[in-house]
């Protein structure tokens, strides 16, 4: 239960943290929050040469409103800080909603937003929600930066497109468009314990009262958090109701294809995926209204 040997930094800065990223290349690892860093590397499943911690770089830890009217959250925020910070819940209830689902308190205290949607765990939440919510990601490295939409970024599990001297620097969420609903929900064994399958839902209304735009996101039940494609088809151009909302839910529950592993079997995270598309399009409905 002890690490491999490795070298610390520890800059103060984003300059230094990426002067250090630069060097170090394929050897160095960003430590954020160290939640899910930390226990690999003790059991020796992850054995980087460096690590390179971003706690003391303050300028990577906001909250703030956004260019556009939407939110943007530095990668070094604290997923406590998400929880309960008023902005949040006010500009993107979803992530509010959302986040009393990570784990334990305690856990939440020291993980990192950016870092959980960094490590790119199919499973986890912050990959499905800037998924859903249709984020822009701010990646830089020495010398140059570029930007990525959510939907672009995860390739893999726990894989993303990240290079080995880059990192993510902050998590844009647009803003939500009038009468917009959204909803989270997820099951698991126990509290606190990784989803067995979760859906992020964001639907939008017309002035008509027909779903213009719907986009459900699962957890657990791919390679990366899935986008319910063919499910948020149904939807478009109808009016919410009983009938098209269980038919995306069945066509969610075909789309998907989630393995059997120790947790679930294959066929009962299909039977999740379908309950769980069908109770979060009613409660995104019923508040986009």
């Amino acid at each position: 239960m002890k690490p491999a040997p490795f070298k610390y930094y520890a800059p103060e800065s984003l300059s230094e943290a990426l002067d250090v990223l630069a060097q170090l290349g394929y050897d160095g690892k960003i430590l954020a929050g160290g939640q899910s860093l930390i226990a690999t590397m003790n059991f020796r499943m992850s054995q980087p040469a460096a690590l390179v911690d971003l706690n003391n770089i303050k300028e990577l830890f906001f909250i703030r409103p956004a260019n556009d009217g939407g939110l943007s959250i530095g990668t070094m925020t604290r997923s406590s800080t998400v929880e309960h910070d008023k902005l949040v819940a006010k500009q993107s209830p979803l992530v509010a909603e959302a986040m009393p689902f990570i784990a334990h308190p305690q856990i939440r205290n020291r993980g990192t937003f950016g870092g959980a949607v960094a490590h790119a765990d199919p499973a986890g939440q912050a990959p499905a929600l800037v998924l859903a919510l249709n984020a822009k990601l701010l990646l830089k490295k020495k010398g140059s930066e570029r930007w990525f939409d959510a939907d672009d970024f995860f390739m893999g599990p726990f894989t993303s497109v990240l290079e080995p001297d880059e990192m993510l620097v902050e998590i844009v969420l647009p803003p939500l468009p009038a009468h917009t609903g959204t909803a989270y929900k997820h099951v698991a064994r126990q509290s606190g314990a990784t989803s067995l399958v979760g859906c992020a839902t964001v639907v939008k209304l017309d002035d008509k009262g027909r779903c213009s735009t719907a986009k459900m996101v699962l957890q657990s039940v791919g390679m990366t958090p899935f986008n319910a494609v063919q499910a948020a088809k149904l939807l478009i151009g109808q009016v919410p109701g009983e009938d098209i909302i269980r038919a995306a839910g069945e066509a969610a529950s075909k789309e998907v294809d989630p393995g059997t592993d120790i947790h679930a079997t294959e066929a009962y995270r299909r039977h999740l995926a379908g309950v769980l598309v069908r109770q979060t399009l009613n409660e995104a409905f019923t508040r986009a209204r």
